[in-house]
């Protein structure tokens, strides 16, 4: 790192609250490029003038030009935190102000918000609701579709991350990270690069390869009127901030993963694959995860080494180590198999599904493929979106099975362990499932779940926001369904609570390994 411009004036003056017409203190908030002054309810951040091997801030054109591309790239996400780019100018008489004068630096101006309302801040209180993932995914899904897309091979962009990490890991004191875990990961990463770069590419030339967000975790996360909010992307390099799309959510993922919210980065991961249709990329996720992974073990190991007391020397050490063997772990995933859900409207599918997914597989868990949710894509229509009677017609619903069997075949040879759930009422349909993990070689396992009819008509007339459309009456009719033989499907006593649910699906899926 190099210190460039004498920027102690400038601190100084964004540091006191008269600049702002303010009578309380000013909070500032330092990062290694920039500082944030706290001032009533705006923001203001300062790039600090150095200059890094990856960056360069070191004149006030440079910074600048990197306030006006922040500014631009974080109104893709959030226009109303955004404000403007305002200088810090010099008067006649020599004094500073703020937007007006001789320009000696300039700083991005924002929307205060509360840390409270920080994803990261949120996270470390607890569970987050599944509303706010689903909502979140859907937002990070919509922003990848409309995200300028960079048309060129995938594989050499994930290579240069590969190499930048291992590079990174060099750079270290050979007291930090272990050298032989490190060359180890840089071996198998481009091991299994080798293996994924025809889809990379593939993917590159299909548009998946796109200016994203480039630093897509909780804390570059808030909740603005009610709504996640992705903000403080990537802004001083494009080509870092340009890649395949699920590689940029895989940061989010694995800082999800190594929280411990399992269940969070699982229902985040298949709800944005269900709103971007993704199939074929999910083969990419170990290495991907492990990317991310690993830029975190160089970051925290890099924190460490500047770290003066000893005690939080070792934290960020000890915090890089365990990324670093995340890292490994990741390109380690457990042999995919297929579950399949069944069982009529009412008796719990969807929800034991939804639990057992991030249980199942690796990281960040089984896909979870919903009858559902796939009826109301094929429609054209949000998950959540209620559709006609004529949609559930017979032809219709073999069409929602067909595309079910060709997604959960699609995704078990890309090497994910899948959980299939429909009513699978007609015993084609559940042959149709243990067909195509045959096909594809893995286990299989199908759970059949049964509860008393008044349990179930309760359950679908208390649901809200839901991608199931079935009510009472649905109910009534699916009562008079001829089975047939359920055959090797285990059943499932429903009635219960969700907890001895998923406990006795647990235990039926060890006994079909």
């Amino acid at each position: 790192m190099h210190n460039c411009d004498d920027q102690a004036e400038t601190i100084a003056f964004l540091s006191r609250p008269e600049t702002y017409g303010l009578s309380a203190p000013v909070e500032r908030i330092g990062t290694h490029g920039a500082i944030v002054f706290l001032a009533g309810d705006r923001a203001f951040k300062l790039k600090r003038a150095v200059r890094y091997p990856y960056l360069d801030f070191s004149t006030k054109d440079r910074r600048k030009a990197v306030c006006e591309a922040e500014l631009a790239l974080n109104r893709r996400t959030a226009p109303d935190l955004y404000l403007a780019v305002q200088p810090v100018g010099k008067q006649a008489d020599g004094r500073l102000t703020l937007g007006a004068g001789d320009p000696v630096d300039w700083v991005v101006v924002m929307r205060r918000f509360a840390p409270e309302c920080l994803l990261d801040t949120m996270a470390r209180k607890g569970p987050l609701a599944p509303s706010l993932i689903r909502d979140l995914a859907d937002g990070i899904a919509a922003f990848h579709d409309t995200a300028e897309i960079v048309a060129d091979p995938g594989a050499a962009r994930v290579r240069a991350v590969i190499d930048g990490n291992r590079a990174s890991m060099a750079a270290l004191p050979e007291d930090m990270l272990p050298a032989e875990a490190c060359a180890r990961l840089h071996s198998r990463s481009i091991a299994a690069l080798d293996m994924l770069a025809p889809l990379l590419d593939r993917r590159g030339q299909a548009g998946h390869v796109r200016h994203c967000h480039g630093d897509l975790h909780l804390a570059n996360i808030c909740l603005w009127e009610g709504a996640p909010t992705l903000f403080d992307c990537l802004e001083f390099d494009p080509e870092l901030a340009t890649t395949d799309v699920l590689y940029d959510l895989a940061f989010l993922l694995m800082d999800l993963w190594q929280r411990g919210l399992r269940g969070e980065a699982s229902l985040l991961f298949n709800r944005y694959c269900d709103m971007r249709a993704e199939s074929d990329g999910m083969a990419a996720m170990p290495l991907f995860l492990s990317m991310r992974a690993a830029v975190r073990a160089h970051v925290n190991a890099s924190a460490a080494e500047k770290q003066e007391d000893a005690a939080q020397r070792e934290g960020k050490a000890a915090a890089a180590r365990a990324y670093l063997n995340a890292a490994l772990a990741f390109l380690e995933p457990e042999p995919p198999r297929l579950i399949a859900v069944g069982g009529l409207s009412g008796t719990g599918k969807s929800t034991l599904a939804g639990r057992l997914a991030p249980l199942c597989g690796s990281a960040p868990g089984a896909r979870w493929l919903r009858s559902d949710v796939l009826r109301k894509r094929l429609a054209g229509v949000a998950p959540e979106q209620p559709l006609p009677p004529e949609a559930y017609t017979r032809e219709r619903s073999g069409e929602v099975y067909g595309t079910l069997m060709e997604e959960t075949g699609r995704a078990l040879a890309s090497g994910m362990t899948v959980i299939a759930d429909a009513v699978f009422a007609d015993p084609a349909e559940r042959d149709a499932a243990a067909g195509v993990a045959e096909r594809c070689r893995v286990p299989f396992a199908g759970l059949w779940l049964e509860a008393p009819a008044g349990t179930m008509r309760a359950r679908v007339s208390a649901r809200r926001g839901d991608a199931s459309d079935a009510d009472a009456a649905v109910v009534e009719h699916q009562l008079g369904y001829d089975l047939g033989d359920l055959g090797a499907w285990r059943t499932i006593d429903a009635g219960g609570t969700p907890d001895a649910v998923l406990a006795a699906a647990r235990e039926r899926i060890a006994d079909n390994r």
